[in-house]
């Protein structure tokens, strides 16, 4: 399939991480505003903001997350950040985006997260307003983090849904944080309306995978180690969960050691609820469009494929009713000519 065609088809996209994906030419803006001196070639600069194709390990990966932490500790930097990755998605052609990130990453000079959450969203309404697309902001708390912190967070975020604010996650060291350590913080967002998705299953651990199920959450990003496992997979397409593949970024962590590892192909077969991410678009050198056409290299995904994985990414995204109606309109107007 020619990577223009998948260019050109309509996408939606629920599992990409701000400081995960900015491009260079924002990275170095951001540089200049925070002082901050970065390698003068875009290839040094790559050397530090992407991840080599194959890491020892997620806290590998992990670690080029550092070098963008400094530089996005205040809200006009935030706020460009929003719009440089809402704009790189709109260019090719996705038109729903949810982008997460955590506050806390951005707190370190004093930004309360309120600000830097408001910041966000108002990056992602400037994008909206000059490309078309719809852009929605998740809160991340981090895994490994002090409760009480997240705790405090989350009571100064939860008022920021009529702004854009649509959904909470966990990222950070699930290993050492299975969703059992933070079920506590997991009950209050649910108990503050607000929709969950997961990171589960990136470490290997089919458990968390069951544990994020049994704790009524319907999204999960990654869920790669539900691989090889049939029971996990029937509980998970009886949940009606949706999962959040991101190929790419898999492979390089070594959540799946080979494609035969990944759990696309059984997933598939067991008619799940299938997405495709980029989760991090610098750090894995990738976009939603190179995610289409390894999907199309590997497994033979064809464009009746991405087409009902769009409707599954709308349906499942934390937007509301009326906005996924519209989104779906525009989906089938642009797979028509293909389908």
């Amino acid at each position: 399939m020619d990577t223009n065609t998948l260019q050109q088809l309509a996408k939606a996209e629920l599992h990409c991480h701000l400081d995960g994906s900015l491009s260079f030419a924002a990275i170095r803006r951001l540089a200049e505003m925070t002082d901050i001196t970065l390698p003068d070639t875009d290839a040094e600069l790559q050397k530090l903001v992407t991840a080599p194709e194959t890491c020892e390990s997620l806290v590998d990966y992990l670690a080029t997350f550092e070098v963008i932490r400094p530089l996005l500790q205040t809200k006009e930097a935030l706020q460009l950040a929003a719009y440089d990755v809402a704009k790189q998605a709109a260019l090719e052609n996705v038109i729903y985006l949810e982008v997460r990130f955590a506050p806390e990453l951005s707190m370190d000079k004093g930004l309360s997260a309120n600000d830097a959450v408001r910041a966000v969203l108002a990056g992602l309404k400037e994008a909206a307003a000059d490309f078309g697309i719809t852009a929605k902001a998740l809160a991340c708390g981090m895994r490994q983090s002090d409760p009480q912190l997240t705790h405090e967070i989350l009571a100064e975020i939860v008022d920021l849904a009529p702004q854009g604010l649509v959904g909470f996650d966990f990222a950070g060291d699930e290993h050492s944080f299975p969703p059992a350590s933070i079920e506590k913080l997991i009950r209050e967002v649910q108990l503050s309306g607000y929709p969950f998705t997961l990171h589960a299953g990136e470490c290997g651990c089919p458990s968390h995978i069951a544990d994020t199920l049994k704790l009524g959450i319907k999204r999960l990003g990654h869920a790669t180690a539900i691989t090889n496992h049939p029971e996990l997979i029937t509980d998970f397409v009886q949940a009606d969960a949706t999962a959040e593949l991101c190929l790419t970024s898999n492979l390089q962590t070594k959540a799946a050691q080979n494609l035969l590892d990944f759990p696309y192909q059984q997933l598939y077969e067991a008619d799940a609820n299938i997405t495709i991410n980029t989760d991090n678009r610098t750090v894995s050198n990738t976009n939603l469009t190179k995610e289409y056409s390894l999907f199309a290299q590997y497994f033979g995904t064809g464009i009746a494929d991405f087409f009902s994985f769009n409707k599954n990414a709308i349906s499942a995204s934390f937007t509301n009713t009326e906005e996924k109606r519209w989104l779906l309109t525009q989906l089938e107007e642009s797979y028509l000519p293909y389908l």
